[in-house]
Parts: structure tokens; C-alpha cells; sequence
């Protein structure tokens, strides 16, 4: 008796404990905000908001609200895998888990500031295994290449900042032997702080097409990539549950260790 009775005192002792809380500290948001500077592709429509009601009303309380909209491919958002790939996953089909998971980052920085079309290779992601450890499948992998320093200047980011002008776009993006290493490594998920995983002079999109058809995603337009390290974060990536949808708008935050 004297054994249940001290079992019992536990468990509700347990049931009462507070939730530990995460850490403030140690999250980091790297999405852009929505509104008029947002960069979208040059041939899509930005990102319109209106404000259908702003005020204090007859009733004399406060009351907002208002509509959006959205091209499926712009500022901080996700591909989803039909995007360049037939019958493959659209938004509302690409698993939770595999939006939240490790992440591993990609340092491409210095490369791109010479070459504003660099590509991130083969060999840049064997050199980070080398100091780090090969990736592990159902990760996020992410390539850095300091581009978000020109957010929201579209003719710095993009290289053009002519409406529609999709022939003279120049930014750093990844090559199609990196693509078809992370495809056998079995990763989840893509991110890059430019507006595409292809880089600007790209008219393929090969990246995308190898990628896509693995399921795996992409993320683009990631904010503050400089804040994560090469190991050890979260990523969290929940993009708008859009049925049938080629992309969308996302939340992306991650976790530090």
C-alpha cells in the first residue's frame, strides 16, 4: 500500500510539474514579412494586402481585417515538389516531418561575392562533410551564400529589377552535381537565401527538375542564414496548407542547439 500510495504522489507530482519552455534565445526567425517591398519573380504579381476595416466602429470597439493576396512563388516560401515534377507532392501533401528536422548549413559566402552566378557544387558539399560528417538522410540542407545582405533591393538580389525581365537575372544558386549528391543522400528538404535553388542564369531550372522529381522541396528567400550554424539547429518550415499547390508562403524558424 504504502508503495502505491508513493507511486501515485509521484505521478501527480509529475502531471503538476510546469511544461519546460523553449528557450527565446535560441530561436530564429529567417522569414521575410509580407507586404509591397517583397521580392516575387519578375513575370509574377507581388504580394497585395487590403484593409477593409482599420478603425474603431459604430459599436466603439476596435476592429481590423482585411485580404491578401499571392502569387504561390515569392519572398520566403516553399516548392513543393510538383512544382518542376509531375504527379509528384504538392504543398498540402509534403509530411510534417519532413518540414521539421536537423539542419546543416552550406557556407558559400565568400565563393558568391566573387561570382555573383556561383554555383554550389559537389565539392562544397564533400569539403563540409569532410570537417563535419556526411549528411544524414531526412535532413535540411542549407546554402548560405550571403545574398539576403541585398533584401529588398530586387536589383541587387535579382540583378534586374525591370517587371518581367527574366533574361537578365543574376544571383548564386546550385549546381546540378550538388542537386544529384543531396538526391543520394536522401535529404528532406532544400533552403537558399537567393530567390531560387538555380541561379539566376539559369533557363532549365535543372536543379529544381532533379530535386522535384526525389520530392524533394525547396525553401527560397530565407532570411538571416548567417545566424545558423553549420550543425546542431532545427529547422522548422511550415509553409500555407494549400491544397494542390505548387508553393507557397511559409514561416521558417529554427531551433538552435
Amino acid at each position: 500500500m504504502r508503495t502505491a500510495l508513493l507511486l501515485t504522489a509521484a505521478f501527480l507530482a509529475s502531471c503538476s510539474a510546469p511544461a519546460p519552455r523553449i528557450d527565446a534565445t535560441k530561436l530564429v526567425d529567417l522569414s521575410y514579412s509580407f507586404d509591397d517591398k517583397t521580392i516575387y519573380w519578375p513575370n509574377a504579381e507581388g504580394f497585395r494586402h487590403r484593409k477593409d476595416a482599420w478603425a474603431v466602429g459604430a459599436g466603439g470597439y476596435w476592429y481590423a481585417a482585411g485580404e491578401f493576396t499571392s502569387a504561390e512563388h515569392g519572398g520566403t516560401h516553399i516548392d513543393s515538389p510538383i512544382h518542376f515534377a509531375e504527379g509528384k507532392q504538392t504543398l498540402d501533401q509534403i509530411p510534417v516531418s519532413k518540414l521539421i528536422a536537423p539542419v546543416v548549413v552550406i557556407d558559400v559566402a565568400a565563393k558568391a561575392a566573387q561570382d555573383r552566378d556561383y554555383q554550389a557544387t559537389r565539392a562544397d558539399i564533400e569539403a563540409f562533410e569532410q570537417q563535419h560528417s556526411p549528411i544524414a538522410p531526412g535532413t535540411i540542407v542549407v546554402f548560405r551564400t550571403g545574398w539576403g545582405k541585398f533584401w529588398p533591393d530586387r536589383k541587387q538580389y535579382l540583378g534586374s529589377d525591370v517587371k518581367g525581365d527574366t533574361a537578365n537575372l543574376h544571383f548564386p544558386g546550385i549546381a546540378r552535381d550538388a542537386a544529384e549528391l543531396l538526391v543520394q543522400r536522401n535529404i528532406a528538404g532544400v533552403g537558399i537565401d537567393t530567390a531560387s535553388m538555380d541561379h539566376g542564369p539559369s533557363t532549365d531550372f535543372i536543379v529544381h527538375q532533379v530535386l522535384t522529381k526525389a520530392n524533394i522541396y525547396g525553401i527560397e528567400n530565407i532570411a538571416q542564414a548567417e545566424k545558423l550554424p553549420a550543425t546542431g539547429a532545427t529547422l522548422i518550415a511550415l509553409p500555407m496548407k494549400i491544397a494542390a499547390g505548387t508553393g507557397g508562403p511559409a514561416r521558417v524558424v529554427a531551433l538552435l542547439p
